[in-house]
């Protein structure tokens, strides 16, 4: 079992920044791959990145604008969300992927709002 809490995210204004974090803990060892998912109101969740070992992954909507990181020591992933846009206000995720199966974290609300 993996647990996972997010902190990070709020409320901020189209073009602003947020910084995400997933802090992962328990059977750690068996991670392979961590990711970032969201889920607007109305919209099926969608991959926003993911990080393993060959490398990193994101979805269409949000490349060049954001950043994920991932610390193995810590078993902690960030997400740097830069230049913001109303579109993005979601529900984030953050996913944990072992060869047991897929771990959630509770989800942290993005609002991007003027």
């Amino acid at each position: 079992q993996v647990q996972l809490v997010e902190s990070g995210g709020g409320l901020v204004q189209p073009g602003g920044s947020l910084r995400l974090a997933c802090a992962g803990s328990g059977s750690i060892f068996s991670i392979s791959a961590m990711g970032w998912y969201r889920r607007a109101p109305g919209k099926q969740r969608e991959m926003v990145a993911t990080i393993a070992s060959g490398g990193t992954n994101y979805g269409d909507s949000v490349k060049g604008r954001f950043t994920t990181s991932r610390d193995g020591g810590e078993n902690t992933v960030q997400l740097q969300m830069n230049n913001l846009k109303p579109e993005d206000t979601a529900v984030y995720y953050c996913a944990a992927f072992t060869a047991g199966g897929t771990f959630w974290g509770q989800g942290t609300q993005v609002t991007v709002s003027s």
